[in-house]
């Protein structure tokens, strides 16, 4: 009985004429195209979503170069797998032949396993080439990446699947209506060429010589969002939300919770992201943004996803709309600086607290002024940091929400400093 092999592995190119997409990194001009033409191969991350063709572009790099070729996953590897591979790279050098050692979702591997590459690497033994969906500068060993480049490899286009899409289409012998089947298709790949290839297998497995939309649609029942849980996409989503946020969009606002909600993120990642906004950039603008957020998340806790997930779109459309201030956020890196810097100041003698008679005897607390006791609650003139700073203003109050009334009363107060 003949083993199954998908169509995907089927349509692989072999090849850098039948690669398609990352122009930017294969033209003869380009980084990786340049190195493949001048023979001078170097240790590398491959960044990019799945079904960029991250592992086919390792396969076509190593055999142009001429290499052997070890593949390890790092879901299913380790380092007795990793070992295997050295003995094998040993014995290949013997023969003046080099190793290129592709690993997939190398973000997986710990510290000490990422470690272990770090000799074989600098020898020459091996040639690392790493693939991630997720980001280097996160996920990679800062000693790692010292060790290679990192290339970024970007989504494929329309275009580029139009012909992915064609070559599997020649391959299953089946046609599409020119009915929008194709864009159909496209759209619900997300730029991904294995989920496309998948796709179309899956159409063609009836044997049907011709598809049209109405076959397309009732086989894909519904488009499964692009969200990854922990993922760089994950960041990115809550980047985009917290950035429409911050720019008084609450439409932008809704829109990146709602494609976040539809594709699986917790509710309570929003709700949480939501109180660092409402701190770091509202403020005392609007203090009321917190205690409104707090109160969603209460809600969704009480009542779960539907009315929860409401309760949290009104704090963010609440948020999206309050007046702006990071000036708190800004004094506190300010003050968090200056404390590092004065670390070893001593606390001026006013402002110890006389906790036993012989702090008293030593002055402890002399000199020190009550505020209730003083006219207006305010004791005119006392100073609040070490002697050798002199009184410091970090807080600045914008001209925006309850902060225009906050900066005219800390006018009045600081004119006496």
């Amino acid at each position: 009985m003949p083993t199954y092999e998908p169509l995907a592995e089927k349509l692989r190119p072999s090849d850098l004429v039948d690669f398609v997409g990352q122009n930017h990194l294969l033209e003869s001009d380009k980084p990786i195209g340049k190195a493949l033409a001048d023979k001078q191969l170097h240790s590398m991350i491959l960044w990019g979503p799945s079904g960029v063709g991250k592992t086919t572009l390792a396969r076509i790099i190593c055999s142009q170069m001429g290499a052997h070729f070890e593949q390890m996953s790092a879901v299913l590897g380790g380092i007795k797998e990793f070992r295997n591979v050295i003995e094998h790279a040993d014995l290949y050098k013997q023969h003046n032949k080099n190793t290129i050692l592709f690993v997939d979702e190398i973000h997986r591997f710990n510290k000490a396993q990422q470690d272990a590459f770090l000799p074989h690497i600098e020898s020459g033994l091996i040639t690392l080439i790493g693939a991630t969906t997720e980001n280097p500068s996160f996920e990679i060993n800062s000693s790692l990446l010292s060790r290679v480049r990192v290339y970024v490899l970007d989504k494929l286009s329309d275009n580029d699947l139009k012909v992915i899409a064609k070559r599997a289409l020649d391959r299953q012998k089946t046609t599409l209506k020119e009915d929008g089947s194709l864009s159909l298709i496209i759209d619900n790949s997300d730029g991904d060429a294995r989920r496309l290839i998948n796709i179309i297998e899956q159409l063609t497995e009836k044997s049907k010589a011709t598809l049209n939309k109405k076959d397309i649609a009732k086989t894909l029942q519904g488009k499964v969002g692009n969200f990854d849980k922990g993922g760089d996409i994950y960041y990115q989503q809550l980047s985009a939300f917290h950035k429409s946020v911050r720019g008084s969009s609450p439409d932008g606002a809704l829109y990146w919770m709602a494609r976040m909600i539809v594709s699986g993120c917790d509710p309570k990642v929003i709700a949480r992201r939501l109180l660092a906004i409402a701190s770091e950039d509202i403020g005392n603008a609007d203090p009321r943004a917190l205690q409104i957020t707090l109160n969603a998340w209460d809600v969704y806790e009480r009542l779960g996803d539907k009315e929860g997930n409401r309760a949290i779109a009104h704090a963010a459309v609440f948020c999206a709309c309050a007046p702006k201030s990071n000036a708190v956020h800004s004094a506190f890196n300010q003050a968090i600086q200056a404390a590092k810097d004065t670390s070893n100041l001593d606390v001026p003698v006013h402002l110890r607290n006389a906790t036993t008679k012989l702090l008293e005897e030593l002055g402890h607390g002399k000199g020190y002024r009550y505020a209730h006791n003083e006219p207006g609650g305010f004791s005119q003139g006392q100073t609040y940091f070490p002697d050798e700073m002199g009184e410091q203003i970090y807080y600045e109050p914008t001209d925006r929400g309850l902060e225009i009334k906050i900066k005219e009363k800390l006018k009045q107060l600081r004119a006496h400093l």
